[in-house]
């Protein structure tokens, strides 16, 4: 299982990778394999910001929709505008290419509710 080291998980599978003040948030490598093709994000354009445990937008696969819920707080400063022409990239690069959003945090503090790495794979028993 593809786990990047230094980066931090919700237990509903987004992860964080925080530099700075800036977290960018995604969706595991094992959340998208078991979403299956991704067809379509939808994040509402004008949301300015997010907090922890909040639905932020929703991800459709093929077979299912399924929310996204935001890891941390903070106000949003980027969307992944690539998702727009191509959200299976998601599928095919989760933690780099395939990133959805990315936050000023207000709050660092919350990063202590997320898992490790090592944590998330005992997580989804990899």
């Amino acid at each position: 299982m593809n786990i990047p080291s230094g980066y931090k998980f919700s237990t509903d599978h987004e992860w964080v990778k925080v530099e700075g003040n800036v977290a960018t948030i995604g969706i595991s490598n094992h959340a998208q394999s078991e979403l299956g093709d991704i067809v379509f994000v939808d994040i509402d354009p004008d949301i300015a910001e997010i907090s922890a445990g909040s639905t932020f937008g929703t991800i459709e696969a093929v077979k299912t929709v399924s929310d996204l819920l935001a890891p941390i707080s903070g106000k949003v400063i980027e969307f992944n505008s690539n998702l727009e022409a191509e959200p299976q990239i998601i599928n095919s690069e989760p933690y780099s290419d395939g990133w959805i959003i990315k936050v000023e945090m207000s709050d660092s503090s919350e990063l202590g509710n997320l898992m490790s790495s090592e944590d998330y794979l005992e997580f989804i028993g990899a």
